[in-house]
């Protein structure tokens, strides 16, 4: 179990690598580089839109390579999907820019984009499911965790590099070609996550399953379809509180309130690092107490939280502002930290990997495609603290809170699913 959680860790943290290192250059540099004729605030939105297309091409993954998950085996995704995200993400660091090639210059940034969305909408449903069906079930919660700690991983890795970039390059160095490096770097990260995945057995829930779906889209659209509306209603909040915090905030600091781009990217990191050391030990408590009473505490955490979180980030002091992220990331994660075990015992095996990834990757749409927008249209028509931010926020948590306690308790579990909801 060991081995087969440290492995999907890796991986998720190399896919979420890619997808992070874009939303980090869409909030610093890819305005004024691919959209130049845009006003400031207007090329940051065109560049948060081309980063809200990954979110888009997340469900149409997770159908894609769901279908092979359910069809084929949990396995062969990780390695497709790997395969696909990191080719996606060292092309973007290859794309000329605006005053190379002109119009052309976005709009392949928006097909990469689609691309690694399309194989990360993949990743997440074959890395958990792998771990999660291999984990005995009073400790599944705990074990499924450890792909939940990835995306932390990745953002670090991601934003490490821009940071050590950003602290030896001028500002004219990094915008010429300095932005470009964390790309390439994708592309050595997804050989060592190859490899890493190369020696992992297949499921054994899966090799147990006899009458495999056919058509596992259409059976969760016939069957699941209210469970699936339900996961994604209930985890947008956990993707508008992340994005939030590390995107629309590294730009709404740099470009409104003239914090450092170094200043921010340690402040959003030092939170990140804590919210990684907390997924597992918040997991456990999930093991014990159950999944949709943590899940219940970090929905009502997030609602009293966000209003005091922007009020901190106005206020531009880097300690006061580690803690107004510190506080909204730790009520994510203990959302999160269940989810990985969660969502599959909301489903039954034969279409689990399609119907756990796109309520999940649904949930993506709604809080992380639309968050870094709507958050930055807001903060425009707003004071200095971007109140109508905190309003948003706080709506989008209630409303995954009523979603949250209208889904079942799943634990504890036997060894094969819950009996799964039906819509």
């Amino acid at each position: 179990m060991l081995r087969l959680a440290v492995a999907s860790l890796a991986g998720t943290a190399i896919e979420f690598y890619d997808f992070f290192v874009y939303g980090t250059a869409a909030a610093l540099v890819l305005g004024p580089l691919f959209f130049p004729t845009f006003s400031p605030v207007a090329g940051t939105l065109a560049a948060f839109g081309t980063f809200g297309v990954g979110f888009v091409a997340r469900p149409l993954g997770s159908v894609l390579f769901g279908h092979l998950g359910d069809r084929r085996g949990r396995r062969p995704v990780l390695v497709v999907s790997l395969l696909l995200t990191g080719a996606a993400t060292v092309a973007v660091g290859c794309v000329p820019t605006y005053d190379t090639i002109g119009v052309a210059a976005p709009l392949l940034l928006l097909a990469l984009r689609f691309l690694q969305g399309l194989g990360l909408g993949g990743e997440w449903g074959g890395a958990v499911l792998l771990t999660a069906e291999h984990a005995p079930a009073e400790r599944r919660a705990l074990w499924s965790s450890f792909p939940q700690v990835g995306p932390a991983v990745g953002f670090v890795l991601a934003n490490g590099v821009v940071l050590m970039l950003s602290a030896t390059l001028s500002e004219e160095q990094f915008a010429a070609w300095g932005w470009r490096v964390p790309f390439w770097a994708a592309g050595g990260l997804a050989v060592v996550g190859l490899w890493l995945r190369s020696s992992l057995a297949e499921s054994p829930r899966f090799l147990e399953i006899d009458d495999h779906a056919r058509v596992p889209l259409a059976e969760v659209a016939r069957s699941h379809w209210r469970l699936v509306l339900l996961t994604a209603g209930a985890l947008a909040v956990g993707y508008a509180v992340f994005y939030a915090v590390t995107t629309w905030s590294l730009a709404y600091a740099t470009e409104r309130l003239g914090v450092s781009r170094t200043v921010m990217l340690a402040c959003i990191m030092a939170a990140v690092v804590v919210q990684g050391a907390l997924t597992p030990p918040a997991a456990a408590l999930g093991d014990r107490y159950g999944r949709r009473p943590l899940c219940l505490a970090g929905c009502a955490a997030a609602a009293v939280w966000m209003f005091r979180m922007v009020a901190l980030l106005a206020t531009g002091a880097p300690l006061l502002m580690f803690l107004g992220f510190l506080g909204a990331l730790v009520a994510f994660i203990t959302m999160f930290a269940v989810i990985a075990a969660y969502l599959p015992e909301l489903y039954e095996p034969r279409v689990r990997c399609t119907g756990a990834a796109v309520g999940y990757n649904l949930g993506g749409v709604l809080g992380g495609a639309l968050t870094p927008i709507v958050a930055t249209a807001l903060a425009e028509r707003g004071g200095r603290v971007p109140w109508g931010v905190g309003a948003y926020l706080t709506a989008i948590a209630l409303l995954s809170l009523g979603c949250f306690a209208l889904l079942p308790e799943t634990r504890p579990v036997p060894a094969v699913a819950a009996e799964p909801a039906t819509g």
